[in-house]
């Protein structure tokens, strides 16, 4: 295997346990002390039916798990997909920077060897560097909702010192 991809097909196959875990986790809490009894009556609390192990910790896990364990199956690292767009040429459709190791990224002076489609190189830096931005976006967001968690499971018991009851 080359690049990291032995790393990424070790944290897939630690994943995809992990994942189908939280499955049968969120899955039974559906049957308290496996009893369909409360769950007919509508007793359950709230939360479980957001089914945060199911979606989440579950299924959405399942995907970079067998994306991280299919990975050994390609035959290229990831830094050798630089070679750039697959456009028109003048020799015809071919991979005109396939040589360049993606250097040509910063040589825009010889982009224009793309004749169709029309300016392909820029189009697909700039959406490349768009879906880069959105996805450092999404991991801070996720970086703030984790601390956030940290601070009230912390904060919460030392702020709100009410004696709770079952029978609101």
């Amino acid at each position: 295997m080359c690049c990291s991809v032995g790393f990424a097909r070790s944290l897939g196959l630690a994943l995809l346990p992990l994942a189908l875990c939280c499955i049968l986790a969120n899955l039974l809490l559906l049957f308290p002390m496996g009893e369909i009894t409360y769950i007919q009556q509508d007793r359950l609390a709230s939360y479980i039916w957001y089914f945060g192990g199911l979606g989440g910790g579950g299924l959405l896990m399942l995907i970079p798990a067998v994306a991280f364990i299919t990975l050994g199956k390609c035959t290229c690292c990831w830094n050798e997909s630089l070679m750039g767009p697959h456009c028109f040429t003048s020799h015809g459709w071919s991979y005109p920077f396939a040589d360049q190791r993606g250097r040509y990224l910063l040589q825009p002076e010889i982009w224009p060897r793309c004749l169709q489609p029309l300016n392909i190189v820029e189009w697909n830096v700039t959406l490349l560097f768009v879906l880069l931005g959105l996805a450092v976006l999404e991991f801070i967001i996720c970086l703030l909702q984790l601390g956030n968690g940290l601070v009230n499971a912390i904060c919460r018991p030392c702020c709100y010192k009410q004696e709770y009851s079952l029978n609101a």
